[in-house]
């Protein structure tokens, strides 16, 4: 693992992230991020409902989302 793919930790719960050195900016993943604050059992499934939500009501931010690939998590 290299500092552009560092595991961040948050409430002892991981998070993986992405470094675009290009850009300058810190990528993290939505599904982790969900998992920490919602602590739902099935956080890319209240992902999906929430993109779907998002796009029925007219949120332009909907449009600006994309899927970066990131590894998967590691199993404690």
């Amino acid at each position: 693992m290299t500092k552009e793919t560092a595991i961040k930790l948050f409430n002892k719960n991981q998070i993986r992230t992405l470094w675009d050195d290009e850009q300058e900016k810190w990528y993290f993943s939505i599904i982790d991020v969900i998992q920490v604050l919602t602590d739902s059992n099935n956080s890319r499934r209240y992902w999906s409902d929430l993109k779907i939500k998002l796009k029925a009501e007219g949120s332009q931010l909907y449009e600006k989302i994309v899927q970066l690939k990131m590894e998967a998590p590691h199993s404690a």
